[in-house]
Order: structure tokens, then sequence, then C-alpha cells
């Protein structure tokens, strides 16, 4: 038998499908279910997760040419606690800053985590909103990885995590402007596709000493404390900026040093050091070289002197006689004990 075409405008129909009926007869006092259902009729529960993929914050982590294991490692932890996150290749020190708002363009991101490797030594982050901004520069500090730590904690991956943040976050304008880009860009959008339904990690922000400390625990399920994870790391603030990776200034952090000046201050303090050692050997060498006060000679000193007693020089003129020689007794016996082998050994030998 062959089978019915289908024309080409009609859309194809479905048939749709009915709801099973109940076996037992539909009694006179049933009321309808609030989910619509009829009263003799199975209603199908509807999923755990009936919620869609909305918030489409997408976040491209990435690095120049030059960094060292750690930040390579630091840059891995990230994008395994971020779901949401994008990687790239490794961008050429020559280019501009600008060409990081086409990069993420192209990878369909918009937002962005950029380190910044100077001198093979000085790590710096980048935090933008692309391409419209702001972007915030930090002094990326006492790095710590997962690999590196290896502590007692751990979370599934892809989950989403909670964002703690420290109280001072919300009294200065500046720290409200971070708070807000740290839950855009770390916070893991709900329902997205990589991450999981649960919630069993929590990443913390701490303000201590003008800087940000990030840290990352596990909740345990039991009594609610808190393990950590890994990885850790301080930032710096540096800048914050109206555009994306530049543009006018909004604030600036009169409190940092940069890692240039740190060192220079610490060989002035070694050269110091130095150089006061120096002045204290000259101090000491001036002092031996100087006058010294000469007292005369005492007359009463003599008194207690005794002269030690001269005796007469005696010269020999006669030779002194010589030592009788006296000869070994064992000796002769030795001598004949050694014969007397030798002819043994010659008689044995015949």
């Amino acid at each position: 038998m062959a089978a019915a075409k289908r024309k080409p405008d009609a859309p194809a129909g479905r048939p749709r499908k009915r709801a099973k009926r109940a076996p037992s007869p539909v009694e006179p006092d049933a009321k309808p279910s609030p989910e619509g259902a009829a009263p003799g009729e199975y209603s199908i529960p509807p999923p755990v997760s009936q919620g869609k993929w909305k918030n489409k914050e997408r976040v491209l982590i990435f690095s120049s040419r030059g960094i060292n294991f750690r930040t390579r490692h630091l840059m891995q932890d990230l994008r395994t606690l971020m779901p949401h996150s994008k990687a790239d290749t490794k961008m050429d020190r020559k280019d501009q800053l600008f060409v990081i708002n086409e990069v993420c363009e192209m990878k369909n991101c918009n937002k962005c985590i950029f380190f910044e490797a100077k001198k093979k030594q000085d790590l710096y982050m980048w935090l933008s909103n692309t391409p419209q901004g702001p972007s915030a520069k930090f002094l990326v500090q006492n790095v710590h990885t997962l690999a590196e730590l290896k502590m007692t904690g751990n979370c599934l991956r892809g989950s989403r995590p909670l964002l703690s943040f420290d109280p001072t976050f919300d009294k200065e304008p500046h720290y409200a402007l971070l708070k807000e880009l740290f839950i855009q860009i770390f916070g893991t959008p709900q329902y997205h596709p990589k991450s999981q339904p649960f919630v069993d990690h929590v990443f913390t922000f701490t303000i201590t000493d003008e800087r940000i400390w990030f840290r990352n625990y596990q909740i345990i399920e039991e009594d609610a404390s808190l393990v950590e994870i890994g990885p850790r790391f301080v930032l710096n603030l540096i800048k914050i900026f109206q555009g994306s990776f530049g543009g006018a200034t909004l604030y600036e952090n009169p409190h940092y040093r940069s890692p240039n000046m740190h060192r220079r201050l610490i060989r002035l303090s070694v050269a110091a050091k130095f150089r006061e050692k120096q002045q204290v050997k000259e101090v000491q060498k001036i002092k031996k070289k100087g006058s010294k006060v000469l007292i005369g000679e005492d007359p009463t000193e003599v008194v207690f002197e005794t002269p030690a007693e001269e005796k007469p020089v005696e010269i020999q003129l006669v030779k002194p006689e010589s030592k009788p020689i006296v000869k070994d007794k064992k000796k002769p016996r030795k001598i004949q004990r050694k014969k007397q082998r030798k002819l043994f050994r010659t008689e044995a030998s015949a």
C-alpha cells in the first residue's frame, strides 16, 4: 500500500497524545484537579526544572604570551569552576588591548577575564564587560592553584556557586561597581546547559589590607561548615575604566604600588644597609689610625724587676767519649732459626 503524499504547503500535523482514562468509575463528588485534568484522568507530573536559560552570560578566559605555569594552571582552574566560560589562544603582546573586544564578539562572549604577563614575573588581570564597559585592572598576587594546594574540599563539576561578599562592598561606590562585575562574571547562569542544578560551593570575596582576597569553599551538608577547595589569589585594584579595556578613568587606587617600585624600594633598603656597614668600618679605621696618647716612663717600674742569674759559658775542648754498642743477643738465634726452616723446606721438596 503506497503512503499518502503530503502537500508542500500544508504543515505536517501530529496527533495529540490523549491522557489515559482511569479504570475505576468516576465518582459523582470528584472535583477537577488543580493541574486542569478531568476528575477521571491521570495527570503527567511536570519536569523538575521548568525554567529556560535566559541569562546568556558567556565569559572568555584567556591570556597573553609570556605567562608561567602557575598562571596557566589558574586559568584552567577558573575554566573548570565556571561552566559558562570559553577559551581562546594566547594573544600576542604586540597587539593592542582593544582587539580583545573583537575576539569576544567572534566568540559570542559578553564578559572577559584576560591575564596579562609582564617581565615574566608580574601578572595582571583584566575584568571587562565587553564591548561597552566598564573594565577593571588588577595586580594578581599570592596565586595558589588546585594542584598546588591539595585541599580536602571537593565539589561537583559544573555546579552553581554562591557568591559571598564582604560588607565593605556596599559602603564604597567603586567596590559596589566591582561587586556587580564579579556577580555577572563569576555567577553561573541558571539553567545553563553545562551547569548542574546543585549548589555545593561558595566563592568568597573579602577585603583586607586594601586588597580583594578570593577563596573557594565547599559547603558540607551535615553541619553547613566550609572546607576550602581552591584556587586562591589576591587582587590588588589598580584602576577602573569607563570603557572596555580603556577609556576614561573612573577610579584609581591611591594605595597601589607598582611591582617595579616595590622591587626598587627593596634594592634601596639593601643598599642602605650595606652603606651603613661600610660607614661603620670606616669609622673604626679612623679610630685606629688616630693619634695615640703617649705616657712617659715611670721610674718606679724597675723596682720589682729581678735580673736572672748569668751562668758562665763553658767551652768543651775534649771530645766526648763514645757510648758502647750493646749487641742484641736474640739476633743470632733468629738467624739460626731461618736457616733451619730453609733446610726443612729443601728436604721436603726433595
